[in-house]
């Protein structure tokens, strides 16, 4: 008997009823749609109607040619678990140069995967494991994922490699990365390997939304340090908040990031670096009109790249940190990094440096920035206890306090039994606080500490500066740029300063203005060497 175009899984065994494991059956639909397909060459559909499908102790091995289609987000969900097989990683659909010799040769081919939810909470294994994703695929061509939600897998939520001709749209990933402690491999929410294809893969993320996973809410990251970083991937329209990264680019070449949100990551909003598995930075990639604000530490940390790479037109604001923060990871490519474009960016109120420069750049553009009320965490250090001091899971209020707003932003407050949370905004009496990891919903994982219990915040970092250039900076041109703090009360110090330990040398600083800071417009504790400064006001 023939296999059908479309396929109502009722019809072929899955019950959808909660209780019952629907893993084989659909694994043998799937085996027999994908056969069909070999044999005729014609894709299938399963369709899914409304119930919670459990899908347990084994993954679904995908054929190529089997498109599944929900009916909708929270009406049809896939509930993993892996109650008697605990070392089992089970996501929904896997296939993997691992398990299956996954390959250009070996690929999957027109797969779509559409409106349902996978809930991962039951997938528990003994230790970490990247593989316990929510979906697990490498090696896909004309892939369609749209409208999922994902969360709470054990790793990675939408963990798929190895993406070419594929568009991820509309896909919805929270808390993902339930057992990776921030320092393993995968715990993203949307994940993407790179590389696999050669030097082009074409892929489209656009209209995601990652909130509270291990590690980053989107990245794409190169899978081998010998393979070429890959043009053609294009992030859009997306949503990072309360990751530990935002959006990462571990490994692309050209990666365009575009008109998208990246609000309370807890490292970075949006980062480049060498923390892949290659150990390889991206490069040449464009970050604009994007809105990178409130996240713990720094706003974009960028460093390993050999460059080039541009941030135009976006918002950095209101970070605990830095705005932009240029820095080297240990371990990773140490060249300075050469054509980086910062331009027409309103980099303000972050709580210490607009833009710190911690690394070796050559050929930088600093052009029509807008950096103001940065260094906003200028409160003097103090300390408290007893009545009137009341903790929240995340909040810490003392009714007498007279803190400046927002001057304690990014700092860490300490308690006196020994714990800590950081700072992410104030007001006169209040602490907001960051949770103790992503999607923690609390600072304190030991519970609320009691009322009255002692606690105490530092000095700031000061002096804090517009442009603070702390390594060589070389070939440099910052032109056009408003670098005065122009509140009524400004905080920041100097609209530039070059440390002691940093060099700037030859270039153009011309055009400026340094008006308007609480000290000095510009401090140069080592004199720039060559180059032309002029025309600056004042």
């Amino acid at each position: 008997m023939s296999f059908p175009m479309t396929a109502d899984a009722r019809e072929h065994g899955l019950t959808g009823d909660g209780t019952t494991n629907d893993q084989p059956a659909l694994a043998k639909l799937v085996d027999a749609a994908g056969t069909a397909c070999a044999t005729d060459g014609r894709p299938r559909v399963i369709h899914v109607p409304p119930g919670r499908y459990v899908i347990q102790d084994e993954p679904v091995l995908w054929r190529s040619g089997v498109s599944l289609i929900g009916a909708g987000r929270g009406v049809t969900c896939f509930v993993l678990g892996n109650p008697d097989n605990p070392t089992q990683p089970v996501p929904l659909a896997w296939f993997t140069s691992q398990h299956h010799e996954a390959s250009p040769d070996n690929h999957l081919a027109d797969v779509t995967f559409a409106h349902f939810e996978i809930d991962g909470s039951g997938v528990w294994t003994e230790e970490y494991d990247p593989l316990a994703k929510g979906l697990g695929l490498q090696y896909v061509l004309r892939g369609r994922f749209t409208d999922l939600h994902i969360h709470d897998t054990a790793a990675t939520g939408f963990g798929c490699d190895f993406l070419q001709d594929t568009v991820v749209e509309g896909v919805l990933a929270v808390r993902c990365g339930r057992q990776d402690p921030g320092d393993r491999m995968g715990g993203a929410g949307i994940g993407v390997g790179v590389g696999g294809w050669g030097g082009v893969e074409r892929l489209t993320i656009t209209s995601c939304t990652a909130v509270g996973n291990g590690t980053n809410g989107i990245f794409v990251e190169l899978q081998r340090e010998e393979w070429t970083p890959p043009r053609g991937i294009r992030v859009t329209a997306c949503h990072a908040e309360d990751n530990r990264f935002g959006i990462s680019d571990w490994g692309a070449d050209g990666l365009l990031v575009t008109s998208s949100t990246m609000l309370a990551n807890h490292e970075a909003g949006f980062d480049v670096s060498s923390q892949g598995t290659a150990g390889v930075g991206g490069r040449g990639g464009i970050v604009t009109g994007c809105v990178i604000d409130g996240n713990v530490r720094d706003g974009v940390g960028l460093g390993n790249t050999p460059g080039p790479y541009a941030l135009r037109g976006n918002r950095v604001s209101n970070n605990g940190r830095y705005g932009y923060w240029q820095h080297d990871l240990k371990g990773g490519d140490q060249e300075p990094a050469t054509d980086v474009v910062l331009e027409s960016n309103d980099i303000r109120d972050n709580g210490r440096d607009g833009v710190r420069i911690d690394a070796g750049m050559r050929e930088a553009a600093f052009l029509h920035n807008r950096f103001r009320g940065n260094g906003r965490a200028c409160a003097p250090a103090t300390a408290g206890g007893g009545d009137g001091v009341r903790h929240g899971s995340l909040s810490l209020t003392n009714d007498t306090a007279h803190w400046p707003p927002d001057g304690h932003r990014g700092k860490q407050v300490t308690l006196g039994d020994g714990r800590t949370a950081l700072v992410v905004s104030n007001t006169g009496t209040r602490l907001a606080l960051a949770p103790w990891r992503p999607g923690g919903g609390t600072a304190w994982p030991d519970g609320v500490p009691a009322p009255g219990t002692a606690y105490r915040l530092p000095d700031p970092h000061r002096p804090s500066a517009g442009l603070t250039v702390a390594a060589e900076l070389t070939g440099a041109q910052a032109h056009g740029n408003r670098m005065g703090d122009d509140q009524r009360d400004p905080t920041q110090t100097h609209g530039l300063w070059t440390t002691a330990g940093g060099r700037w040398r030859g270039g153009r600083v011309t055009a400026n203005d340094f008006g308007g800071d609480a000290g000095s417009a510009t401090r140069c504790d080592t004199p720039p060497e060559g180059g032309r400064w002029r025309d600056n006001d004042p």
